[in-house]
């Protein structure tokens, strides 16, 4: 019995050891829970991602993110695009992480660095962000000077040896213990945590978070809508030089053909799809569309209304094509520096291109589709009706008048009007003048015109 009290009494002191470890934990000071924002640059760096990095960002800020972690697995992509994002990074304020869990090449470096803290995924790299064209060329000097520019201020803004960062891109620049001469510096995980270009290694987001030291998180996603999705797509350069493409062959056959409707139905559509995303995304303002209209209304004038092709005509289409153009740019406030010079040039490059391709492809479909033995061909007239053949404009009765003679009924200035056989007819002097009531001779019928002479009277 005593041993039984003794075991019933110790079972009562743990319990109550328990109960008061529990109620010392209440009172003690809790940490707060961090709210990690996540999302995920894992494409091609260009307009849809900036898109929707700056997305992102303004989620974060209006979720009040504690931390924004960037999910990072790119080759690179656009520089203006990756600049915008860059700027966009350093200027806020909540902080941002990445995590490489593959690749941060070229553009993907230059955003890396941006970063407060670089978590990297074992076997990944980051590097390599030499300029190059569209083929892989290395471009001239003056791109890669600002791309040194770059990468330079970044890492001095976050803290990091800027030398490193612009050995990223001049294979010239040689860092001492960090790359021999003639090789740009790209780094696996470990040279990365070696000289300060990544804070930790780590497998998965669970695993920065603890790297870091953070256990006590929520982890919120980016959610783009169908609307943010759509954008993001009409915005890229291919499908806005497609979009371009189309609104110049809708112009181009309506003006062709007028009121055949389905041209230029056609590319109202397309001015509609081109437009409203870049609008909606604050890139176009209304002034920008009331160019490109105005061009196109310009253009319509001189084909329509003025003989030629004039200062009109050149005017509408400098118009159309800096509509175009201001509208795939942030141009708020006009900027000359460098990277805005070189987001112009680009956008201009685009829309000259397809201004191009759209009007040599319409030529050459308008030759293949509507003058040969195919299913439009019945849509235009291929044949020619040629006055040996017997086919002619000209009235039979009109035809009739020559060499007959009449009266001047008004002053011939030199076109007016005559009497022949008591009907009244427009006729046009041959040569200089004839004043009214003098006798007159039809000389010829052509192109729907009478022309007469002075008639001399013999005695």
């Amino acid at each position: 019995m005593a041993r039984f009290n003794c075991l019933k009494t110790s079972t009562l002191i743990i319990i109550a050891f328990f109960l008061s470890l529990c109620e010392l934990k209440a009172q003690l000071p809790q940490t707060p829970k961090k709210s990690v924002y996540v999302f995920r640059i894992n494409d091609e760096i260009g307009k849809p991602m900036w898109f929707k990095t700056k997305k992102a960002l303004q989620d974060a800020s209006d979720k009040k993110a504690d931390i924004i972690l960037i999910q990072m697995n790119t080759y690179g992509g656009l520089l203006e695009s990756a600049d915008s994002i860059r700027t966009a990074i350093l200027n806020t304020k909540t902080p941002v992480w990445v995590f490489i869990d593959n690749n941060a090449a070229s553009a993907g470096a230059l955003i890396s660095i941006a970063c407060d803290s670089i978590y990297m995924r074992e076997g990944a790299n980051i590097g390599a962000a030499t300029v190059v064209n569209q083929t892989g060329e290395q471009l001239p000097d003056k791109y890669q000077s600002y791309m040194r520019s770059l990468m330079r201020s970044t890492a001095q803004a976050t803290g990091r040896n800027p030398d490193i960062a612009q050995a990223m891109v001049d294979p010239r620049i040689h860092v001492e213990g960090v790359n021999d001469s003639g090789q740009v510096v790209t780094f696996t995980t470990q040279e990365a945590m070696k000289h300060g270009y990544c804070n930790a290694m780590a497998e998965k987001i669970r695993e920065v978070m603890s790297k870091a030291g953070i256990t006590n998180y929520t982890i919120q996603e980016q959610q783009l809508t169908a609307t943010d999705k759509l954008i993001g797509f009409f915005i890229s350069p291919i499908v806005a030089g497609i979009l371009i493409m189309i609104i110049i062959a809708g112009i181009y056959f309506e003006f062709q053909s007028p009121g055949a409707t389905f041209p230029i139905l056609t590319a109202i559509i397309a001015a509609l799809l081109y437009f409203a995303p870049h609008y909606l995304e604050g890139l176009a303002d209304n002034w920008e569309i009331l160019v490109f209209v105005a061009g196109v209304i310009l253009l319509a004038v001189e084909i329509f209304a003025i003989p030629g092709f004039g200062v009109t005509g050149i005017l509408g289409i400098f118009f159309m094509v800096m509509g175009l153009t201001l509208a795939m740019i942030d141009n708020t406030y006009f900027e000359f520096s460098q990277s805005a010079l070189a987001k112009l040039g680009e956008a201009f490059f685009i829309v000259v291109i397809s201004f191009f391709i759209s009007i040599a492809g319409s030529i050459y479909l308008t030759k293949k589709l509507f003058t040969g033995k195919t299913f439009f061909g019945d849509l235009a007239l291929i044949t020619t009706q040629e006055k040996k053949e017997g086919f002619t404009s000209a009235d039979a009765s009109y035809i009739d008048l020559t060499g007959k003679t009449g009266i001047a009924n008004t002053m011939l200035r030199p076109a007016g009007k005559v009497i022949i056989d008591g009907m009244l007819y427009d006729a046009t002097a041959l040569t200089g003048y004839i004043d009214r009531g003098e006798p007159i001779e039809v000389v010829k019928y052509e192109t729907a015109q009478l022309f007469v002479r002075k008639h001399k009277l013999e005695v």
